[in-house]
Parts: structure tokens; C-alpha cells; sequence
């Protein structure tokens, strides 16, 4: 089935805020986008509204913080990480206040709305910055686990979702371990690390690829800090090829995080498969996706080029 991860975000939030009543919601004039609205349903007064004024937004979050809330502030991925990095950086990360980042609509699958909206470096930016984790999400069920995960961790988080639905991956069954890379398709020679919407493409690619032979592992790496780098580590060195998928720039990404790790130890190549130092461009979500070799044809095609 088709879910969207910013919806699970929105239960969870309710849902929190009915177990805690230190729990209240920033949102930067997108409540209903980001479904920090979703609060309101509990307790209307522990819904702020800072208006489109990102960087006073996260001032008031850390006031709140200060005074004991748990914190979660949202917006757009390219608004909430970029706007008030300052802020961020200064009032959240320093003095690592338990404020919960959660952004929407991140990566070219914002679509229609154009290289303004597309953040495509949001995890390079939240990943730079010390005591910040970074984690990005790829489906419902997975997203309504890790909201709860991060709500017991003392400090600051960024949370990376999108905007429209994804395939399920997972089901209300599935259990979750944040610090470790997933394996979720186990093959042998290739091995494609992917991050958000790229994890559904990745599956298709590996199921592509089955009918003609060619068996790969795929992993979700939910986790880009703290980064499983002894399971990444493993991994790489067990497969003579080895690929980065995601909807974000190659540069301080999921390629970036990994590339990092794997230069501490000899391990067989690695080539990354995203933004490759470009901004997006506005069109249809599966275009655009498309356009930038995001989905699953390209990437057989270039596993393809390379095991030649």
C-alpha cells in the first residue's frame, strides 16, 4: 500500500503528546503540510505557530527546550535546515537541547515546486554540525517507529521525510534497530546502500535485475549519524561492488557518510548514484526523479556498466 511518512509523523505526534504533556509542536506556517496540526487535536495550546519565520521559530524551540518541553519543529526540509542553520547551529546543537527537527518534503520529489524548494543538501548540513543526529526515513511504518525512537533520545535530532506517498515496506509488525545498517534483499557481489525514497527503488532495481540472473543486497541505512560503520565496513568489503542511492547531492550525503567510513579501512569500490552536484528542476515527481537517474531503471543500468 501507499502511506506518507509526514502523515505517521503527524499520528505520532498526537500520540505523544496524549502520553506527555511536556511534548508541544513548532511548525513555520505549514502545519497542515508537515501535520504538526495533528497536536492540536490533543491540546490546541501546545501548537505554536511562529509564522514563515524560520530562524525565530528554532530560537523559540530551544526557549522551550530550555524549560524542559521535548521539542519537535517543522517545516520543509530546505526551510527547516537551511533558513535558520544559524540558529540551529548556535541555540540547539551547542548546547545540544532536546529539540526533534522533523522536516518534510525533502528531495526533488517535491516536484512541481521547483530547484527553491528541493533541499538537496539538508543532510550534509545537519550532519556537519556536533551532537546533531541525522536519520532518514522510508516508509510509514518505519517513520511512526523512529518519531517514537527519537523522542527518547536526549538531544538534538534531524529527521528527513517527504512529501509524497511510498510504497509500504514494512507493516505494524516490524521491529527496528536505528544503529544498524538493514540488510533487506541479501545477494552476493553488488551491494546498493540506499537512504528515504530510494530504498523502495533500489528493491525494484534488485527484483529487475533477479529475472536476468543477477542477485544484489540491498540496505537501508536509516541512520546517517551516527553511521553503522563497522556493519557499512562489513559490508563493502563483501561485495566487489558496492552503490549509494539517494535523493540528496553526492556530496556530504549518504555517500559522503559512507565514503568517510570506508576510507578507514581497504575495502572494494564504492560509486554513488544521486544529485550529482546539481539543483533540481521543477516537473512531475516521477519526472523529475527520473531526470536525475532516481528509479530503479537507472540504477540497473549503471550496476549493469559497471559488473561488465
Amino acid at each position: 500500500m501507499l502511506h506518507e511518512t509526514r502523515a505517521a509523523y503527524g499520528e505520532i505526534l498526537q500520540e505523544l503528546a496524549a502520553l506527555d504533556k511536556n511534548v508541544v509542536a513548532f511548525d513555520a506556517d505549514l502545519s497542515k503540510s508537515t501535520k504538526t496540526a495533528e497536536i492540536k487535536k490533543v491540546d490546541p495550546k501546545r501548537h505554536f505557530n511562529a509564522g514563515i519565520a524560520e530562524a525565530n521559530m528554532m530560537g523559540m524551540a530551544a526557549g522551550m527546550a530550555v524549560s524542559g518541553k521535548l521539542v519537535f519543529a517543522s517545516s520543509f526540509a530546505v526551510f527547516a535546515s537551511g533558513r535558520p542553520y544559524e540558529i540551529i547551529r548556535n541555540s540547539i546543537a551547542y548546547p545540544k537541547l532536546n529539540v526533534k527537527i522533523c522536516a518534510t518534503h525533502a528531495g526533488v520529489s517535491v516536484g512541481e515546486d521547483g530547484a527553491s524548494h528541493q533541499a538537496i543538501a539538508d543532510i550534509a548540513i545537519m550532519r556537519a554540525l556536533p551532537n546533531m543526529r541525522v536519520y532518514v526515513v522510508s516508509d510509514y511504518y518505519e517513520t511512526k517507529a523512529l518519531i517514537r525512537h527519537v523522542a527518547k533520545i536526549d538531544g538534538p535530532c534531524y529527521v528527513r521525510m517527504q512529501r509524497g506517498k511510498s510504497e509500504d515496506i514494512y507493516d505494524e509488525s516490524s521491529t527496528f534497530d536505528f544503529d544498524k545498517v538493514r540488510v533487506l534483499n541479501k545477494g552476493k557481489d553488488i551491494c546498493v546502500f540506499a537512504c528515504g525514497l530510494m530504498v523502495q527503488e533500489a528493491l525494484r532495481a534488485a527484483a529487475i535485475l533477479k529475472k536476468e540472473g543477477i542477485d544484489i543486497t540491498v540496505c537501508e541505512v536509516v541512520s546517517i549519524k551516527p553511521l553503522d560503520e563497522k556493519g557499512v565496513t562489513d559490508l563493502i568489503a563483501a561485495h566487489k561492488y558496492n552503490f549509494t542511492f539517494e535523493e540528496h547531492s553526492i556530496i556530504g550525503g549518504l555517500y559522503g557518510a559512507i565514503a568517510e567510513a570506508a576510507s578507514k579501512a581497504p575495502t572494494n569500490p564504492l560509486y554513488p548514484l544521486g544529485l550529482n552536484d546539481v539543483f533540481g528542476s521543477s516537473g512531475k515527481a516521477k519526472d523529475v526523479l527520473e531526470k536525475y537517474g532516481l528509479c530503479a531503471d537507472h540504477l540497473v543500468k549503471v550496476i549493469k556498466e559497471k559488473i561488465k
